[in-house]
């Protein structure tokens, strides 16, 4: 049977050095995701721990558990609800106590000031199956459209599940494959599942019991289908592990890995890293004219979507329709690219016309089938913004790579020299009722200061005037804009 390949003719490009692991995926030329891991701060998605429960919340349906991280994780009392048919969430006073030990699983590393997420139901991925030892349930990927292989995969899967007394998910790969290679999935990832047991037994709160696979190796096993047409590595060392990998998880795909010897960078090659600086903008533009801003806060990510330079060729109407159907495809891309999640706000121009409407939100629900992230579109608000959520489960391009400005503090803005002269004016005031002194020396920045000696030239010689002594200024080079010191001297 042929497999399913949403997306064909991929590449997986892999960077590596000893700091850090870079991922691109490359679709037709075009970069579509980048992930990052590096060697001080690995993610811990997957990662099985005994934890300690330090804390029980009641009144949040929640607890704290210990895990040996900086951060208490967080434990939701619907991660306790194994049978899914259940028709209410636990109360998590009758799931923990304080002190308890437990064996947990993360499922959102820590963001921002967030500790990690952690769930008890706990999973084992491999290539074509991921093992739910704790839940005696067989399910299917969604991705998997057609019925009969659907029925079949469940006929053969569900012996196997039987036969251990636990649960399995059929990944997407697995469509089309033999039952002899998903009874090996299955035996292998039995072992694993013995070895955490065996740990388990011996295991004190804090103890890592089941460590997930690096970057890497990971993205291998799991993004790996027939539309990948090569995996280049540019590292010899690691290009023989991941072989090696390779041969023993999925010898039949072994051929696409191949190393890279170029004196060029590898991603230098595919044009990666101006596209990882781009994906580092607010502003999007299209290839109409018109343009997207992308805003993350804490709470969503909002999409604004502007015609820009775009006047189309027929009415405004038409035109409107044409830049929100551009931007439906670029906004898609861009959540995979820079690994937006949570909540997100798309403000798309206003159209009249309710077919158009229509056709803009299918040509989104399209692009977004291309996301390994899982998204659900909810609805178009009153307003006509619509809304969406988007799987987040590590941290977005932004925050890997970027810090909170020293200077705005995350704002996005800082004050205009005006705005200091006249704050600094007002300072003066302070200084002069405050002290007795012969001058009042300012040290500012070099526009503050520009700005001071020009522009408010003659509100300095009636401020001088007002408070009889003399205004020396003194530009500071290290001061940044809104930075200053008003001195009595």
């Amino acid at each position: 049977m042929e497999t399913n390949t949403p997306f064909a003719n991929e590449e997986l490009l892999i960077n590596f050095t000893p700091q850090e692991t870079r991922l691109a995926i490359v679709e037709n030329g075009v970069l579509q995701e980048v992930h990052i891991e590096r060697a001080s701060q690995r993610g811990l998605v997957g990662n099985i721990y005994c934890g300690k429960v330090s804390r029980v919340l009641p009144g949040m349906q929640a607890a704290f558990v210990d895990i040996g991280l900086d951060k208490a994780a967080f434990l939701h009392a619907s991660d306790f609800s194994i049978d899914s048919s259940a028709a209410a969430i636990p109360d998590i006073t009758d799931c923990v106590c304080q002190d308890q030990s437990l064996v947990v699983q993360v499922v959102k590393d820590p963001l921002g000031s967030k500790g990690a997420r952690l769930t008890t139901e706990l999973t084992l991925p491999s290539r074509f199956l991921v093992l739910m030892p704790d839940t005696p349930h067989v399910g299917i990927s969604q991705r998997i459209e057609d019925d009969n292989e659907r029925a079949r995969l469940k006929s053969l899967v569900e012996p196997l599940a039987e036969e251990m007394g636990a649960g399995f998910i059929v990944r997407t790969a697995a469509e089309g494959v033999s039952r002899d290679a998903l009874e090996a999935d299955a035996r292998y990832l039995k072992r694993l599942w013995n070895k955490v047991k065996e740990r388990k037994l011996y295991a004190k709160p804090g103890d890592l019991l089941y460590v997930e696979l690096d970057l890497a190796a990971r993205s291998i096993r799991d993004l790996l289908h027939d539309g990948v047409r090569k995996i280049l590595v540019d590292s010899r060392e690691n290009y023989a592990r991941l072989h090696e990998f390779m041969r023993n998880l999925i010898p039949e795909e072994a051929h696409k890995l191949e190393y890279y010897p170029g004196e060029r960078p590898l991603f230098d090659l595919y044009n990666i890293e101006d596209e990882i600086q781009n994906a580092l903008n607010r502003k999007v533009d299209l290839k109409s004219g018109g343009h997207i801003v992308i805003d993350q806060t804490e709470a969503m990510t909002t999409i604004d979507v502007n015609t820009g330079a775009y006047v189309g060729h027929s009415n405004l109407e038409e035109t409107i329709f044409r830049t929100n159907l551009e931007a439906a495809t670029a906004l898609a891309r861009q959540l995979r690219l820079r690994n937006l999640g949570g909540i997100i706000i798309i403000d798309f121009i206003d159209m009249s016309d309710d077919n158009h409407k229509a056709q803009v939100l299918r040509t989104l629900e399209k692009a977004l089938e291309k996301d390994h992230a899982k998204t659900h579109i909810s609805e178009v608000s009153p307003l006509g913004l619509v809304q969406m959520t988007r799987k987040r489960t590590r941290e977005s391009l932004e925050h890997v790579l970027c810090e909170t400005c020293p200077v705005c503090h995350g704002r996005g803005t800082i004050k205009s020299a005006q705005t200091v002269c006249y704050e600094l004016f007002r300072e003066i005031l302070r200084a002069a009722r405050a002290y007795e002194s012969e001058q009042i020396m300012v040290l500012a920045s070099q526009s503050v200061v520009d700005r001071l000696l020009d522009e408010e030239s003659d509100n300095v010689a009636e401020l001088e005037a007002f408070i009889e002594r003399p205004i020396r200024f003194q530009v500071e080079t290290m001061y940044h804009q809104e930075q200053y010191d008003v001195i009595p001297v």
